[in-house]
């Protein structure tokens, strides 16, 4: 997979190139990244790449031409173009897994007041890391790209990221290292026993508990199979007679 960033900060994703498993992956040819500093294919003398917006108001809106520009510049039949803007849908594991099967991702990183209308035009879809308002794109093409990156084939063991939250529509599951006691507390005799099937069936019944308690709206238009139907009725009878 190949990742662009048109940016006029490429170099917010400095420490980002060169860290842990991002490092490893663009050093084994399982990602390849580059940042386009779209201030590059402005046409205008003083290097400008907004001005202010038709119709009045505050601060200053990015043009045009320089980022269509830098976006035709690596542009190809295979590549998936993303803005990254407030208004786009929201960004989550299953979009994470959609992404990582396209062979080129282009972020568009935006700044001040906003792209103008026009560019939208020139996008396959727009994404948003949050109901919140950023100084610009770079942060979220960062976290975009981490979540993606990390999917792809030999960048870490699949096992790895199987049962991360929300691969499976549920919270991950408590995880524990030795010592098996730390200042009196102590992790779950299951973990201890080797006994794989009862290990597995606690780890859901853990996941199931914990998106119950933090995310319950995960749980909502979930299809539960038979096995999850029965834990959740178990961590229901359990949390009954705690709270008696």
């Amino acid at each position: 997979m190949k990742i662009s960033v048109i940016t006029i900060f490429p170099e917010f994703f400095d420490s980002f190139q060169t860290t842990s498993i991002i490092k490893r992956a663009i050093e084994n040819k399982k990602v390849e990244f580059e940042t386009i500093d779209f201030r590059d294919f402005t046409l205008d003398k003083h290097r400008h790449v907004d001005d202010t917006p038709y119709g009045g108001g505050q601060g200053m809106v990015l043009a045009c031409q320089p980022i269509i520009d830098a976006l035709r510049s690596i542009q190809s039949e295979r590549s998936h173009v993303v803005m990254l803007t407030p208004q786009g849908n929201t960004f989550s594991q299953k979009k994470a897994v959609s992404l990582s099967r396209y062979d080129h991702l282009i972020f568009l990183c935006g700044h001040y007041e906003g792209f103008d209308e026009r560019i939208r035009s020139y996008v396959d879809e727009e994404i948003s890391i949050g109901d919140y308002v950023l100084t610009g794109g770079e942060p979220a093409a960062l976290v975009v790209s981490d979540a993606v990156i990390r999917l792809l084939d030999g960048v870490i063991l699949e096992d790895s990221h199987e049962d991360d939250s929300f691969s499976d529509g549920l919270l991950e599951y408590p995880q524990y290292t030795k010592p098996a006691v730390f200042e009196g507390k102590k992790v779950p005799e299951v973990l201890l026993s080797g006994h794989h099937a009862n290990i597995r069936r606690w780890r859901l019944k853990e996941s199931l508990r914990k998106t119950m308690q933090k995310r319950p709206d995960l749980l909502e238009n979930r299809t539960f199979t038979k096995e999850e139907e029965k834990l959740l009725t178990e961590i229901k009878e359990e949390t009954d007679v705690k709270d008696q």
